[in-house]
């Protein structure tokens, strides 16, 4: 008699500012600063995430990640809102009713206004404010079982601090350095206080990897992939990976352009499986408005990554981004991210061909457990 197969988590992800809609944060600031398009009320997620949830259920989904709004919680320096937090507490007891694992983002790139006054990342004390942040939410969550403490923290530094294209806006390759160095502290500082608080949670980060095939492909493999893992090593549980894209020249490409390239996914699944840690795909999506390229895309990185697990790699689950069309930051409303399409006139969910595709997928999975 064979052991019992241990759970796979299959899933898709949100963060918080992309879908609850009525966030004030640097973000918001930052669209009407510079004329962008306004993230509002984004799916109004925030008001129905039981009717989303409820899809993701129907989807076969037993896992999801999604996002606490750090400025939600705590608006003001050191006071948390109690109500806020509330809120989230019932967001985790949704899908626990519903039997879909929570998977716990801490910072999706949103800095409350008055962090940002104090200098957001670059602030002297933003790693002990992030410990402080952490250890509430993981007092105030003990149910949580799998936390995210930083999402892609290559993608911030590198679009705030050296394209100046996000929030701070600046370009210095100094205040790059420095950013990466804060944030790799505020992990750190946050992994340390939750796992004395309990010792059984499972904490990483989500690292955004791109396979790098190309020449001077180790330089940037290694700044851009690996330079922040490395640092985190002894500090993290899992490996949170989100992959896209590489640097190869492909036929097929997303309504973002970017190239579609699913052994992508098992190069870099090999690449952080060298940490001898399990892994989690965090996020893999594609903008794909028409939905006629999405369900093979799944298809397709999902067989890579069974590559990738069959030939020793720690693979415990899969996020596709994301479960709803939502508001992609400076790109605004137009790409179309989602299992589920939002009419954002109406609010109304529609399931999209490629999320039921998915499903079959997952029930195939469950079968042979």
């Amino acid at each position: 008699m064979s052991d019992k197969k241990e759970v796979f988590f299959w899933g898709a992800a949100t963060s918080s500012h992309q879908v609850e809609g009525g966030n004030r944060n640097d973000w918001s600031e930052f669209e009407r600063a510079h004329n962008l398009e306004l993230s509002g009320s984004a799916c109004d997620h925030y008001n129905r995430y039981k009717e989303d949830f409820d899809i993701a259920r129907d989807l076969g989904h037993n896992a999801h990640r999604f996002s606490i709004e750090w400025s939600r919680v705590e608006p003001e320096e050191g006071k948390f809102n109690e109500q806020e937090i509330q809120h989230y507490r019932d967001v985790i007891s949704a899908l626990h009713e519903r039997n879909i694992e929570p998977f716990v983002t801490l910072w999706h790139w949103t800095i409350p206004l008055w962090l940002r006054d104090q200098g957001g990342v670059l602030s002297k004390n933003f790693p002990k404010l992030f410990m402080r942040y952490a250890e509430r939410m993981a007092r105030e969550f003990p149910d949580v079982k799998f936390w995210i403490t930083l999402n892609e923290p290559n993608v911030y530094t590198g679009h705030g601090y050296l394209k100046g294209e996000w929030p701070p806006g600046e370009r210095s390759i100094l205040k790059l350095v420095r950013a990466n160095k804060n944030l790799v502290r505020a992990h750190r500082h946050a992994f340390v206080v939750m796992k004395k608080m309990n010792p059984s949670v499972q904490i990483g980060i989500a690292q955004n990897l791109i396979y790098f095939s190309r020449p001077l492909g180790a330089f940037k493999k290694y700044f851009y992939n690996e330079w922040f893992l490395n640092q985190i090593k002894k500090h993290q549980d899992f490996v949170g990976v989100n992959y896209y894209f590489s640097d190869r020249i492909s036929n097929m490409h997303s309504d973002m352009k970017w190239g579609i390239d699913p052994e992508g996914l098992y190069f870099v699944l090999k690449q952080v499986g060298l940490y001898q840690k399990p892994v989690f795909i965090l996020e893999n999506g594609i903008a794909n408005s028409p939905d006629d390229k999405r369900a093979i895309f799944i298809q397709d990185h999902v067989a890579f990554m069974q590559k990738a697990k069959s030939e020793g790699v720690d693979v415990r689950g899969y996020f596709y981004w994301s479960l709803l069309d939502n508001f992609e930051w400076a790109n605004g409303f137009w790409p179309r991210f989602g299992l589920v399409e939002i009419d954002y006139k109406t609010m109304k969910r529609t399931v999209r061909p490629s999320a039921l595709e998915y499903k079959k997928i997952i029930d195939q999975d469950e079968v042979e457990r």
